[in-house]
């Protein structure tokens, strides 16, 4: 062997090795935005006073899930100024009932993002992203900074829905573009996170006065495309409306970025925002789980109404509707957290606490069982077990398999809603009011 072709090896090899040994949270649902973790030792005891290797306080309210970058924890938060209850029974007076009692109102709101020291838990940098005076309403259990942000080497992408999607280089700190020119209306706050894909950031703007999909440029923030969503049976726009978080995959080579909404669910390429194939799903709305993927089968949730779970072969053009669904399923199919899919198992949890195992190829429900609690976090599969986060602070383990078999039960006593991140031997989880990092001593 030359020394030339030798160097050449091992240059390739240690950047095989530091490719390989390097730890990544970077969207929504880890890696793949699909809930799958390839973490290692991953803690499976932990309480609030135990196993606890720091904790740190968050201000403002924000349910975005943190995001990893490099040694750095990134995440968002709203500063919220509320109304006074005079103010805002005067805002609200000519709402319906449903609305004043679900709406929680503001007279401004500034939106931040965090930086937090994943090594020692220091709160390190605030970053002021928007600042937004009398804005919309969000519904009780949302909040203005509900989307998760999605990092790509030193910049972090935040995303705010109304109020505008911006760029961070997390070196510096600063601001490198803002893009605001989505203000649309959602009548209960965001929801849907951004993703990456090559040179672009795909943001879903499922409003109830505008529905499309658009993708900006990544260095410059500005427009690259926007594809208008199909059209709808009805003329609500609160039945239009969808807050779910894209899923991109390949299939037979093209790389395609599936996006459920309001009575569809579309695969669009991400190049140019070209829809590839839909399907009409029902009359369904409000989607909040994310899709999940496997041998070549899409598997979403249709949201509001009659939430049902849905196998959409991805391989059709234009509407399969009537030639690629492969079976629905409709027994506690939940309308906040996202399903995982698992050996073949379909793994859920209703928002209500119900969890499910369903077959992925056939649909046929396998087991059922009630966890108890109330749940907007999705699970995640990680060390061979999948972790339920409960909006009480509980984390349910359980062993993937045809029964249902919990493993541990652990509480933190604050309420979760966001999604873990999942890393080697360590797991971080935001609560409503602080940043934990824990570790379990061998």
């Amino acid at each position: 062997m030359t020394i030339l072709r030798l160097l050449s090896l091992v240059v390739v090899t240690g950047l095989l090795v530091g490719t390989a040994s390097a730890e990544s949270w970077p969207q929504f649902r880890g890696p793949n935005g699909d809930g799958i973790a390839p973490a290692k030792n991953v803690p499976l005891n932990w309480s609030a006073d135990e196993n606890i290797v720091w904790k740190t306080e968050i201000p403002g309210k924000g349910w975005s899930s943190p995001v990893l970058v490099g040694d750095k924890i990134w995440l968002t938060t709203a500063i919220v100024t509320l109304l006074s209850e005079e103010e805002k029974n005067e805002r609200l007076k000519d709402a319906k009932p449903f609305a004043r009692n679900q709406s929680n109102l503001a007279s401004d709101v500034e939106l931040k993002a965090v930086e937090v020291d994943y090594k020692t838990g220091e709160l390190l940098r605030t970053v002021d992203l928007f600042q937004v005076d009398d804005p919309l309403t969000v519904h009780l259990t949302n909040s203005y900074a509900s989307p998760t942000p999605v990092a790509d080497g030193k910049f972090v992408y935040c995303y705010f829905g109304t109020y505008g999607a911006c760029c961070i280089d997390t070196e510096t700190a600063e601001v490198v573009w803002k893009n605001n020119e989505n203000a649309l209306e959602y009548n209960v706050g965001p929801g849907s996170s951004p993703v990456l894909v090559g040179d672009l950031v795909i943001l879903t703007c499922d409003g109830v006065d505008e529905q499309y999909i658009t993708a900006v440029d990544k260095k410059t923030g500005k427009t690259a495309w926007k594809t208008e969503r199909p059209p709808f049976r009805t003329d609500d726009g609160d039945r239009k409306k969808a807050y779910a978080t894209p899923l991109v995959v390949e299939v037979n080579g093209q790389t395609q970025v599936i996006i459920p909404g309001a009575q569809w669910v579309c695969a669009y390429d991400p190049k140019t925002g070209k829809e590839l194939w839909r399907a009409d799903h029902g009359a369904g709305f409000s989607n909040v789980p994310a899709p999940v993927f496997d041998n070549g089968t899409v598997y979403i949730c249709s949201g509001f109404m009659r939430p049902q779970l849905f196998a959409i072969r991805t391989d059709g053009e234009g509407d399969v509707t009537d030639s690629h669904i492969e079976w629905t399923f409709s027994r506690q199919v939940p309308t906040t957290p996202s399903p995982i899919v698992v050996d073949g198992r379909i793994y859920m949890v209703s928002d209500r606490g119900v969890a499910t195992c369903v077959d992925a190829a056939t649909g046929q429900e396998v087991w059922t069982s009630r966890m108890g609690g109330n749940y907007a976090a999705s699970p995640t599969y990680a060390n061979g077990r999948i972790y339920f986060c409960s909006e009480s602070g509980m984390t349910t383990v359980i062993k993937p398999g045809d029964e249902y078999d919990v493993i541990a039960e652990n509480d933190l006593g604050e309420r979760i809603m966001a999604n873990p991140i999942f890393l080697d031997g360590n797991l971080v989880i935001r609560t409503a009011e602080h940043l934990f990092r824990i570790r379990e001593e061998k």
